[in-house]
């Protein structure tokens, strides 16, 4: 979700990425005109206080994965168009998971906000709403949504852009993740209101996926961050390197989505940690 998705075949010369942006601009817009901010914030969760990511993922009761919820990706298509948000949320929650990630854009990846509320009604984990963030109108909505966490992605966003959403979110009390995929990304948009920082696995060029990019930027990730690699965990294995390299948290869906019951895909998963 991501450069990462970006479609090599694409003949127009336009990224999915790009096509995604252009769209989630027209869906902010249209949702400003269906519900008001002030609308929002007299939303029953507005006022709720929000779970603190650090606590979760550092339980030593729980695995510090953070697993996601998506239907379908751009680039492999329809992942999982069977299990209800409520079955797999509760498998992850189950099987030790520390938050849990919910996709809710719906042109792209298929999910909405109606997952993000569902998955709020079921678990008391921290939730991250797994947007494309543009405009601190999403930040409010995903309040008013149940979540707990919001995704800022440095690819599409300016470092005075980051700064800005990440401000409006912890105002709010809203834990903070800025993905980032390579070193000049995250050079140029740390800033203090963060609480995590995800690396994504993908190579932007290929799309194949490789691990080696959560560990070139570990020590390049200051401290005082919870660090969180993103993608292409499939092997239990890799999260003891990467604890060793000094990462906290590991985002893993399509590994787990794939499969029949990605619940139980995670219970497997987890025994052999």
């Amino acid at each position: 979700m991501s450069m990462s998705e970006k479609n090599s075949n694409n003949t127009s010369g336009i990224s999915i990425l790009d096509k995604i942006v252009l769209k989630k601009k027209e869906e902010i817009e249209v949702a400003k005109l269906k519900k008001t901010i002030l609308q929002l914030k007299q939303s029953e969760l507005f006022s709720r206080e929000c779970y603190v990511l650090r606590d979760f993922i550092l339980d030593p009761a729980r695995t510090g994965i953070i697993a996601e919820f998506k239907r379908i990706s751009p680039s492999k298509g329809i992942i999982n168009n069977h299990s209800s948000v409520q079955e797999v949320s509760n498998g992850y929650a189950a099987s030790g998971a520390s938050s849990l990630s919910i996709l809710t854009d719906q042109s792209f990846f298929g999910g909405n906000d109606e997952d993000l509320l569902e998955a709020r009604r079921v678990n008391k984990l921290p939730l991250l709403r797994k947007d494309f963030m543009l405009d601190q109108y999403q930040i409010i909505e995903a309040k008013a949504l149940g979540a707990d966490i919001i995704l800022l992605i440095a690819a599409i966003l300016s470092p005075g852009e980051v700064r800005e959403l990440a401000k409006c979110a912890k105002d709010l009390g809203l834990n903070v993740l800025l993905e980032v995929h390579n070193r000049e990304e995250l050079d140029r948009s740390i800033c203090d209101n963060l609480d995590a920082i995800g690396v994504n696995n993908r190579n932007l060029g290929d799309f194949s996926v490789t691990v080696q990019h959560s560990f070139d930027l570990a020590d390049h990730i200051p401290s005082q961050f919870l660090k969180i690699s993103e993608s292409g965990i499939s092997n239990p294995e890799t999260i003891q390197e990467l604890r060793e390299a000094g990462f906290d948290g590991f985002l893993i869906g399509e590994n787990f989505m794939k499969e029949s019951d990605p619940g139980k895909a995670m219970k497997v998963f987890v025994s052999k940690l």
